[in-house]
């Protein structure tokens, strides 16, 4: 196996792919899309895939799936590239981000400008297969994408409007089915945005001492040793907001203990979490795939079970 790379970015999973297998003049832009920590589009993915399965009559659909996959990957490199550039300042000066593509130099503005348009042609390719009202509504999202980077210099709460571009997919996946939206999808998408805002306080506090010093605003800092308490709230609404998700479109029996799994993971990173341990913080983060994972699960077991 190849040695990892002397320059690979700080939360980076060990050994990953960019860093042992990417060729060299490609690296820095897989990182830059953040290739490197598949984490993010992950956590984009998932409630795609829980709305398509939620909208669905038996199984979900594999096309729509690797449709959502692909758009997914696409856009959260977009939406990193995006955040990048725009934050280029801040980043130089947080020691977790000062590795990364456009403050170490390794790529150029002009350059990161470039790569930002290819990856939303891939996307805009990947909307252009849904429905109209699915490609509308797609298009409405692009205003929280945005203004996402710009708000942790105004708000304590960059990570509520995180939520709200972050979870759209929970929207995407029903209209790409059915061609409308209803109380159901909108419930699933408010839990998902309470679920964001919780795992990324989470995340947001590896960064807390930099982001206090060169004053970034985060829900980190403003709930402090508050946060726990917090999560509970956060987490609560998002299996609360599930259930009711599921009640409404009629999911069958197994929907629930599966949930209640899923809950069980949520519970877990509360109790476990040091806000002090930055390495603990990451590795509850990354849990929350493990999570998304049971919930679709939990949704496709409510359809065909």
């Amino acid at each position: 196996m190849k040695e990892r790379a002397e320059d690979s970015v700080a939360d980076a999973p060990p050994e990953n792919w960019v860093d042992t297998h990417a060729p060299a003049s490609l690296r820095p832009y897989a990182r830059l899309a953040r290739l490197d920590r598949p984490i993010g589009w992950w956590l984009l993915l998932l409630p795609c895939w829980w709305s398509v399965a939620l909208a669905s009559e038996g199984w979900p659909s594999l096309v729509l799936l690797a449709l959502f996959f692909a758009g997914s990957v696409a856009m959260r490199g977009a939406g990193c590239t995006w955040n990048d550039i725009v934050d280029r300042d801040i980043d130089a000066a947080v020691a977790r981000t000062r590795a990364r593509p456009i403050p170490s130099g390794a790529i150029g503005v002009k350059q990161a400008w470039a790569f930002l348009a290819l990856q939303c042609l891939v996307g805009l390719l990947v909307l252009l297969t849904f429905n109209n009202f699915a490609i509308g509504l797609g298009f409405s999202s692009l205003l929280l994408v945005a203004i996402y980077p710009f708000m942790k210099r105004i708000t304590n709460w960059p990570q509520l409007v995180l939520g709200l571009a972050f979870n759209w997919g929970a929207l995407m996946g029903w209209a790409a089915v059915r061609g409308e939206l209803s109380l159901a999808p909108i419930l699933l998408y408010l839990g998902a945005v309470a679920w964001t805002v919780g795992y990324d306080t989470i995340y947001a506090h590896q960064d807390k001492e930099d982001d206090a010093l060169i004053g970034v605003k985060s829900s980190a800092l403003k709930l402090g040793t508050s946060t726990a308490k917090w999560l509970w709230f956060f987490y609560g609404l998002m299996i609360a907001a599930l259930l009711a998700a599921g009640a409404l479109a009629g999911l069958g029996f197994f929907f629930y203990p599966v949930v209640a799994l899923a809950a069980v993971l949520l519970v877990w990173q509360i109790v476990t979490l040091d806000i002090d341990d930055p390495v603990r913080c990451l590795r509850l983060f990354r849990s929350n795939r493990d999570f998304g994972l049971v919930v679709f699960v939990a949704i496709v077991a409510g359809q065909v079970a």
